[in-house]
């Protein structure tokens, strides 16, 4: 079974100011990370990142997510796409920092798009990579698109492709907050597909630049994915709490909101 973990944008960088990175933020995870690898080298884990303030910010500039159709916009989605994977090799560099064996796999080479969708996405040297004791780093990504030309796919997207190949039974999303909020900015502890529809108005985007939606639109994805594949497993949780990652992954209780297909489905906690 794989354990795919996402790095937000929020985290990572600071949204509100263009490619401002944050290497403590990732050094901090890495650390953790490579502490469970070390007692848990067989666990199979895919890494993903969002872009931040490196590809949201180049994405609204041109409009990416829309498509292109004239030269403008064709060099625009290019930058787009060039801003993404300079980020993702700064992550990069600070998981190798960490010693761990990460090896970065560019998701629009191997990505074509349709309206805005994965049409189709080939992970078969992913899945070769996870079976050699790989760690594989992905992130949101433009893609070759065969209505609108190209366009954006979000790190959330690429988790919903990887979830039955992979076999997949947790996620972990890590972010800025704590987890999902109400307008109370409390802690929301549990969502299911059921329970949503009641959650929707308390529910907001995220704060900066964010092409994607924002945390509403995370929510509803993970809510939509959890109800296709109701033994997965999905918690959303503030990246920057003291040793959350190797909590979450060792299975010791840690703030954070879970999403599952119904409320007596075992927690993440009880079915490690």
């Amino acid at each position: 079974m794989t354990i795919l973990i996402k790095l937000g944008g929020s985290l990572i960088t600071d949204k509100r100011k263009a490619r401002t990175f944050r290497p403590e933020s990732v050094g901090r995870l890495a650390a953790q990370l490579s502490r469970f690898r070390a007692t848990n080298p067989q666990q199979q884990i895919v890494i993903g990142h969002g872009s931040g303030s490196f590809g949201h910010f180049e994405a609204r500039k041109h409009r990416t997510a829309q498509g292109f159709e004239t030269s403008q916009e064709r060099l625009g989605f290019a930058q787009v796409g060039a801003a993404a994977a300079e980020l993702s090799l700064l992550v990069l560099k600070e998981f190798i920092a960490g010693g761990l064996p990460v090896m970065r796999f560019q998701p629009s080479s191997t990505i074509i798009a349709e309206g805005g969708r994965i049409a189709s996405f080939d992970s078969r040297a992913l899945q070769l990579a996870l079976q050699k004791q790989l760690m594989p780093l992905i992130h949101g990504d433009i893609a070759v698109d065969r209505e609108i030309n190209g366009g954006i796919i979000s790190t959330e997207s690429l988790f919903a492709h990887l979830v039955e190949p992979l076999r997949v039974r947790r996620i972990i999303l890590l972010g800025e907050v704590a987890g999902v909020l109400n307008q109370r900015r409390e802690l929301i502890p549990l969502i299911t597909p059921q329970s949503l529809e009641y959650m929707l108005p308390s529910l907001k985007g995220s704060h900066g630049v964010d092409v994607t939606g924002g945390m509403l639109q995370k929510v509803k994805s993970m809510t939509a994915l959890v109800r296709r594949h109701p033994s997965l497993q999905v918690v959303i949780a503030g990246g920057s709490q003291e040793d959350i990652l190797i909590n979450l992954l060792e299975g010791r209780e840690a703030a954070g909101t879970r999403i599952l297909a119904d409320s007596v489905v075992s927690s993440p906690e009880s079915s490690h």
